[in-house]
């Protein structure tokens, strides 16, 4: 029986894919600050499913992630689901250190946990990493400054990990996922988002990708080539270009 864990699994893409893989057969371990969330889905599954309630960016964190491999009896793939994110023109200080704590902070403590794992249990099978960034991080978005930075430290300290696996011959993949716009509550209400996606549409893909262990997948195609695009686009010329704004 395969095992994965989650991490952020309490709403959105995360709650989507672990309800998904329990209904496969999976042992699924899950974790999130909100422990009612969880409860919910224990409850769907209870015979596949443990939980563990967890903030990323406390200092227990990575020894609640270790006993809930353990609770599942290993790991055979980890997604990082956790993600902070706001609209933040004000550059709101409350809201750049949480965005930070989540998605810097908490995301390299877990990764960083999860890699451990598989160089120290020298497992036969090859492990699997992979974590849910965004397009966001190709370049950054004024009024989500702290998280368009974040989502670009994601991506180099992904693509630093899998060198390292390499160097290192740690029986590992990393996969790095960086999806549009969809619809969850890290979204928000009231804005108006390019391309938006839904769940429903997003979450087969991202599972795809990650069963088959690709290292960079992005969900869609539209946003493959929108991306490579921004990529093209002079500073002088980026700063004049308004991504999301309000209704």
């Amino acid at each position: 029986m395969k095992k994965i864990i989650i991490i952020g699994a309490s709403s959105g893409m995360g709650m989507r894919v672990a309800t998904d893989f329990a209904r496969l057969g999976w042992r699924v371990g899950i974790a999130a600050r909100r422990e009612d969330r969880l409860k919910e889905i224990k409850a769907l599954y209870p015979d596949r499913v443990e939980y563990m309630v967890m903030d990323v960016a406390a200092p227990d964190a990575v020894d609640k992630f270790y006993n809930l491999i353990e609770l599942i009896d290993g790991m055979d793939y980890m997604l990082y689901a956790a993600g902070c994110g706001w609209y933040n023109p004000a550059l709101d200080e409350s809201r750049d250190a949480e965005t930070i704590d989540v998605n810097v902070k908490g995301f390299t403590a877990i990764i960083t946990a999860a890699y451990k794992y598989y160089r120290d249990t020298a497992n036969l099978h090859r492990g699997h990493i992979a974590a849910i960034t965004s397009v966001a991080g190709m370049k950054g978005i004024g009024v989500s400054a702290s998280y368009s930075a974040s989502k670009r430290y994601q991506w180099t300290f992904l693509q630093a990990i899998d060198q390292l696996a390499h160097q290192q011959h740690v029986n590992v993949s990393v996969t790095d996922i960086r999806p549009g716009f969809v619809d969850t509550p890290l979204l928000g209400a009231h804005k108006n988002y390019p391309m938006e996606m839904s769940v429903d549409y997003v979450a087969p893909r991202l599972e795809t990708a990650m069963l088959r262990g690709k290292r960079v997948a992005y969900i869609d195609s539209r946003w493959a080539v929108v991306t490579a695009l921004w990529r093209m686009v002079p500073d002088s010329l980026w700063r004049r270009i308004e991504l999301i704004r309000e209704e």
